[in-house]
């Protein structure tokens, strides 16, 4: 199979690689979600070490740099509560934290989750969160420009791999809210 972006020797469909995945994003995989079939999902192996945006893309193609999408966890607090979320931004772009994400999840402040959070909620690896899969009541902020990809490249739940949807899947995800100025 050949990936529909990126220069990438190993790829296939997601479904045939769960053994590859961590088992909350395999799940989600096999499921399939928002009438997105299975088959849509493309797992790319790519290499751990060449993990920096620049650098993966000089070596898997450098249109990555434009179809890259980042998922980060942020956690929002108002006095004792704490609701987390996860954000979905192009790579070129940054999280507007502080600004359209405090003021969705109406707390009174919002910060990068820590790595001990992010990972232990999610099941996930550190460097390689995902939108797919991610707990249930979260909510999932999208900015309108992944949704506006043909595709999308994403993490796999692990530092090694990579997923290609398309922009449009990640809009059907469980608890997803596409939210204008969420990049910037």
């Amino acid at each position: 199979m050949r990936a529909p972006l990126g220069n990438f020797s190993d790829a296939s469909p997601a479904a045939d690689r769960l053994d590859l995945l961590t088992p909350p994003v395999a799940k989600a995989i096999t499921a399939g979600w928002g009438g997105i079939p299975a088959g849509s999902v493309v797992y790319v192996d790519t290499d751990p070490d060449l993990a920096d945006t620049a650098v993966f893309a000089e070596h898997y193609g450098l249109e990555l740099l434009d179809t890259s999408a980042n998922c980060v966890v942020v956690a929002g607090k108002r006095g004792v509560d704490v609701t987390p979320a996860a954000c979905v931004v192009l790579s070129r772009a940054r999280v507007d934290v502080n600004g359209a994400v405090r003021k969705h999840l109406g707390t009174r402040k919002a910060s990068f989750a820590s790595m001990d959070m992010a990972v232990g909620e999610t099941g996930m690896e550190y460097g390689g969160i995902t939108p797919i899969g991610l707990p249930a009541a979260w909510p999932l902020l999208i900015d309108p420009a992944v949704v506006d990809e043909e595709w999308v490249l994403i993490g796999s739940g692990r530092r090694r791999g990579k997923l290609i949807v398309p922009g449009k899947a990640l809009a059907a995800l469980p608890g997803a809210v596409v939210l204008e100025g969420l990049g910037v």
